[in-house]
């Protein structure tokens, strides 16, 4: 029964693989490779045989992790000649973390193509923020290995130009809860306050909810792949709610926090 279900799995799969080339718009000389990049490390739990002929895309994971860096890095030290090292690092920063790149995967429907087992399906796995950023890392950990490095940068320098412009129009390359901390403090003398309001999926791909509270006020929420990704999202909600409404209103006793 799990031999016909694993054939019937592989015709399945093969489908998709030519499908997802198409909208990424390039053809694997190795479409091994590519299948591996899009497989969560639950799937082979649920499907693997003992003799380990499907393998998670970890490995690939940590090359395109290195990959994207190099780009990156000579990307911004191209296009910015007299911007300091500490703003390259802040501008990189923000185009490879975790919410970044998941974004990126989304552009190319990532989650529609994931091999995932069942108990992470059921808990949206394929919409999870840390599954489309490690899968798209491994994506491009693939098209390094079987193209090369100038097929990555063809492929993925478009997207994240798109993205750098955001980053720069948003400040999301900027330290948010830095700023927050000193605009409430200038207003108020007291200092926001932070609570993880709740995480979801496995160990090794958590996502964290944050929230940031003047007193008893929310006033700023996110998520991210780590409790500080996720207070730095849930800050810069923040500065944009304080922007559009202003501060909100605090009684005489939260008016005396410290």
């Amino acid at each position: 029964m799990l031999l016909v279900l694993l054939r019937t799995m592989s015709k399945s799969d093969n489908n998709k693989i030519s499908r997802f080339q198409n909208i990424l718009g390039l053809r694997f000389t190795d479409p091994d490779l590519l299948t591996q990049a899009l497989t969560h490390r639950s799937f082979v739990n649920e499907y693997a045989g003992e003799d380990g002929s499907i393998r998670d895309n970890e490995r690939l994971e940590f090359l395109g992790d290195a990959v994207l860096d190099i780009i990156v890095a000579d990307m911004l030290f191209q296009k910015y000649p007299d911007v300091s090292e500490g703003e390259l690092t802040q501008l990189r920063a923000a185009l490879v973390r975790t919410e970044s790149l998941a974004h990126i995967g989304t552009q190319f429907q990532l989650g529609e193509f994931l091999r995932i087992g069942h108990g992470e399906e059921i808990t949206g796995g394929r919409q999870r923020i840390t599954n489309l950023c490690r899968a798209f890392e491994a994506v491009i950990g693939a098209m390094y290995l079987d193209s090369g490095m100038e097929t990555v940068k063809g492929f993925v320098t478009p997207s994240l130009l798109e993205l750098l412009d955001y980053v720069i129009e948003n400040n999301l390359h900027l330290d948010a809860r830095s700023e927050l901390q000193e605009q409430i403090q200038a207003r108020l003398s007291i200092a926001p306050s932070y609570r993880l309001a709740g995480a979801q999926g496995p160990d090794h791909a958590r996502e964290f909810r944050v929230e940031v509270s003047i007193g008893e006020s929310i006033i700023g929420s996110g998520s991210g792949a780590s409790k500080r990704a996720a207070a730095q999202d849930a800050a810069r909600a923040a500065l944009q709610q304080l922007e559009a409404v202003g501060l909100p209103e605090l009684n005489e006793s939260e008016d005396q926090l410290e």
